[in-house]
């Protein structure tokens, strides 16, 4: 720890208020526009010069935004203005280990003020200490970013081999899969942690939360087998989620979805293909029930009776789609590795508690 300092975040980086935008005043553009819970829309014109940083203030107090390229930061975020030679990819990773929420200055709604975390205390490595943590930590983000894009990749080609436009004969729903209605009061559940299939936990990546059975207020459907979960939940948003449920220990999913299992030979894989088709997805939101925007369901017999493209019929298609799904299932799995990993060295890399030559030999042996 020889070569770390002590300092204030004031003296490490110039922070600034964002501007107002109001959304009626933007013109589209390639621009993000970057509020407290990152990227809300685009702008023609650019306040700030990328890379670049914002920092949650009247939302998400503390939590940080990484932003490549020049953009426009919101008055609901404190940016950087000056990284006096400091690593941008450090810093941002600095305000990740940062727990500012207790400078809230607001009385009535959360604020985080500029000047009072100015004087917060910091120790932090000279520069050439901080380009070798960024290095360590971005060597697992730029894994994960490309598993993702071979993930996105792959279910893009599986959704185009299943499109309705490339085949004639239709089904309905409930003629290849059936729908699973078992429910598991998370009381009744004697493991110490389950696998939590919810709207949130799609919305952020796809991925099952890992929980204690009581950290869930009520009943959810048990998934024991592949299946795909489909949001009956306002479905102009297109969420249909093909899981392989892990056998060490319960899945648990939301009773916002319906839990469908392929019939027959099929798989989880060319069930996925067919009902996350934009098509489809249009047909159920014509048949939606409720007053209210946010809250609007289409029901199961709906579901069940809609008529999609019949994957009985896909023949080596099928086949060529099973890889496709496969293959992003395990890149996303593999990321899922990666980033547990990135966020356990996080604290330790960022409090020098871990050398860097460690967790570059731990980095080297997990990719």
């Amino acid at each position: 720890m020889s070569e770390w300092v002590n300092t204030t975040l004031g003296e490490f980086v110039g922070l600034q208020r964002g501007h107002d935008l109001p959304s009626g005043q933007r013109v589209s553009g390639p621009v993000p526009v970057v509020g407290s819970g990152g990227v809300t829309g685009w702008h023609n014109e650019s306040k700030a010069s990328g890379p670049g940083i914002t920092i949650g203030r009247a939302a998400n107090l503390g939590v940080p935004t990484l932003v490549e390229q020049d953009f426009w930061p919101l008055n609901t975020t404190l940016y950087v203005t000056d990284f006096r030679g400091n690593n941008v990819r450090f810093t941002y990773h600095l305000f990740q280990v940062l727990d500012l929420a207790g400078f809230n200055s607001g009385s009535v709604q959360p604020m985080l003020n500029r000047n009072y975390i100015s004087s917060f205390p910091i120790v932090v490595p000279k520069r050439p200490e901080q380009d070798a943590i960024a290095a360590v930590l971005g060597a697992l983000d730029d894994k994960i970013a490309v598993n993702e894009r071979i993930a996105d990749t792959s279910e893009k080609l599986a959704l185009n081999l299943a499109s309705p436009v490339r085949w004639q004969a239709r089904a309905r729903v409930e003629e290849v899969c059936v729908l699973r209605r078992e429910q598991v009061s998370p009381r009744d559940v004697s493991e110490e942690l389950v696998d939590h299939y919810s709207l949130p936990a799609f919305d952020a990546g796809r991925t099952p939360e890992r929980v204690a059975p009581e950290a869930i207020k009520s009943g959810k459907f048990s998934v024991t087998e592949p299946a795909v979960l489909l949001s009956k939940l306002n479905p102009e948003i297109p969420r249909a989620w093909d899981v392989t449920p892990d056998s060490s220990g319960p899945s648990l999913a939301s009773t916002e979805f319906l839990v469908l299992v392929p019939r027959g030979t099929l798989t989880s894989h060319e069930l996925w293909a067919v009902v996350r088709q934009q098509a489809f997805f249009d047909d159920l939101a014509s048949r939606v029930t409720g007053t209210s925007k946010s809250h609007q369901r289409v029901r199961p017999a709906e579901v069940m009776a809609t008529e999609i493209v019949d994957p009985r019929q896909f023949g080596e298609a099928g086949g060529q789609i099973r890889n496709l799904c496969a293959t992003a299932a395990l890149a996303r799995h593999e990321s899922q590795t990666l980033a547990a990993l990135r966020d356990t060295l996080l604290p330790q890399l960022m409090s020098g508690r871990l050398r860097v030559k460690d967790a570059e030999k731990i980095v080297e042996d997990a990719t």
